[in-house]
């Protein structure tokens, strides 16, 4: 798939407004000046591969992360700055994307745990500050356990799960993402720790494994 950058932005236009304004601003912009879209794609494409390639592997990264900036272009002009910000609303696309790829979701987690290779960490793409977690995983010597407990938890509770602890977002930006309470959010994640806890054989969370990682937001 080409990239949205290279299709819809023109060459050279991913970068080319640096610090003008926030996303929100940046997204109005583009709908009279499509190339300052260019610099959303720019901020945030990283982490949104890289929660995609955390659930389906960097194979289907590239293809469906640059494809969920495309409908976010193609989007744009729906977005309502009052409900939630652009981050989530990215993120949300790119859930609804992973969703039409369960069976390969289920596939790579399974591959991953006859592996024990990190369910969460994608090499190609591994953002400075977004890594904490990963790191924590990789620390935690319950990479097989690990995979096997994200493919066993129902799909609602594991996107929720997943964009707390991979994408970052707060109980109210996965609200906004999945378009559904705070409160369900909160329900959600609280069911997929406690199943991945089990998994992982810590009844209680601890202060430098994945648990304990998964327990604060």
């Amino acid at each position: 798939m080409t990239h949205p950058s290279d299709a819809v932005l023109g060459a050279g236009a991913a970068g080319s407004w640096p610090g003008r304004g926030t996303d929100e601003q940046l997204l109005a912009m583009s709908l009279h000046q499509p190339e300052v879209f260019g610099e959303l794609y720019a901020r945030h494409f990283a982490v949104v591969y890289r929660y995609v390639a955390g659930r389906l592997g960097t194979d289907a990264a590239d293809d469906l992360a640059a494809e969920t900036f495309l409908a976010a272009f193609r989007r744009r002009h729906r977005f309502d700055p009052a409900r939630g910000a652009v981050k989530p609303w990215l993120f949300g696309m790119a859930t609804n994307l992973v969703a039409r790829h369960r069976r390969a979701e289920s596939r790579w987690y399974a591959a991953l745990a006859r592996a024990g290779s990190d369910p969460l960490v994608a090499p190609a793409a591994r953002p400075s500050d977004e890594d904490r977690i990963a790191d924590r995983v990789a620390a935690s010597q319950a990479r097989p356990l690990l995979a096997a407990a994200l493919a066993r938890l129902p799909d609602r509770d594991r996107d929720v799960l997943l964009l707390v602890a991979v994408g970052g977002l707060s109980y109210a930006e996965v609200a906004f993402a999945l378009g559904i309470p705070e409160g369900t959010v909160g329900s959600r994640l609280s069911r997929a720790r406690r199943k991945i806890i089990a998994a992982l054989d810590q009844p209680e969370p601890t202060a430098d494994g994945f648990p304990a990682t998964l327990w604060r937001n």
